[in-house]
């Protein structure tokens, strides 16, 4: 929790000033109870003392006091609330080193399996789009909110040669600002989840398609996928295809996005499940002012009552 208006804290210090001088009452009036010699004379002129409960109503009071002096600076909390619409473009990676098996069946089906997975996690409204990429790259399916049609685009992906991770944020930026344009300027926030196994060998640099992303304002969350012992046959030739994390990585820093790394098929669902989960809200700053102001007239209604039972009057 934060406060927007932290300067009106230092109306505190007069409560403490507050409390300086009762307790500096209180004190006095000890000091002066004990001028009298003959104490069992003063119990007997004296009233009954009400005890601990005479402090109830001043310790209250402060305590009322602090709450609407904390409502008054304004406190503010973050808090996760659903967006209402956002367009989305999962950009996989089809290249031919998809095809190792160090995640079974192989890298491209897993992937696939997990991808369809995601669709159902994302909020129905959520415009969804499919990039492919391997020595280019291609959009298989614009932004809907078809499920069906993008399981189909998912579910048709096939291998090819090279990869170009390049292009498939540069095909998944251009789908997206196609798509946002017939909203003009009301136009839904968008993001790209791109999943790849391996270092960029075509097509643009990685880092040109980053600041065309910046310069979109559409973060690129990257998804490293496989294990560093992949490798796959060519014309019978075992070829390792270790990860490129650090390369993903810095696509997704450079971007204002989110790197991930997934050596499995279950933590690929899962992270797909943080991404949409991510991607499906945003944070935003709320006062709760109004609880503190809530609970400080809360706390004066009861030490109200609490004075008029003991002592038959208002504090």
């Amino acid at each position: 929790m934060n406060f927007l208006a932290p300067s009106r804290l230092l109306l505190l210090l007069a409560l403490l000033a507050l409390v300086g001088l009762y307790v500096a009452v209180q004190v006095r009036r000890g000091r002066y109870a004990v001028r009298f010699t003959n104490l069992a004379l003063l119990e007997k002129v004296a009233p009954v003392t009400p005890g601990w409960r005479r402090h109830v109503p001043a310790a209250a009071f402060l305590l009322m006091m602090g709450l609407f002096v904390t409502g008054f600076a304004r406190p503010a909390t973050e808090v996760r609330v659903p967006r209402e619409q956002a367009t989305i473009m999962l950009a996989l990676d089809v290249s031919a080193s998809m095809e190792a098996d160090d995640v079974p069946p192989n890298r491209l089906e897993a992937a696939k399996r997990a991808a369809v997975s995601f669709l159902d996690g994302v909020p129905s409204r959520f415009n969804v789009g499919l990039v492919s990429f391997s020595g280019t790259a291609t959009v298989n399916v614009p932004p809907t909110t078809d499920r069906r049609a993008l399981r189909a685009g998912i579910e048709g992906l096939t291998l090819g040669p090279r990869t170009a991770i390049g292009e498939g944020v540069i095909a998944s930026l251009e789908a997206i600002s196609s798509f946002g344009a017939q909203y003009g300027e009301s136009a839904p926030p968008g993001r790209i989840v791109l999943l790849s196994d391996g270092t960029n060998t075509a097509g643009r640099n990685p880092q040109v398609a980053a600041e065309r992303a910046n310069q979109a304002r559409i973060p690129v969350s990257t998804i490293a996928y496989g294990t560093p012992e992949g490798v796959f046959y060519n014309n019978g030739a075992a070829v390792p295809v270790p990860v490129d994390g650090p390369a993903l990585e810095r696509l997704a820093r450079d971007t204002g996005g989110r790197f991930y790394e997934a050596a499995t098929g279950g933590e690929l669902r899962q992270v797909y499940q943080d991404i949409g989960s991510s991607i499906g809200y945003r944070t935003e700053t709320r006062e709760v002012w109004v609880w503190f102001i809530g609970a400080g007239l809360l706390l004066a209604c009861v030490t109200a009552a609490a004075s008029l039972l003991w002592f038959s009057r208002l504090p």
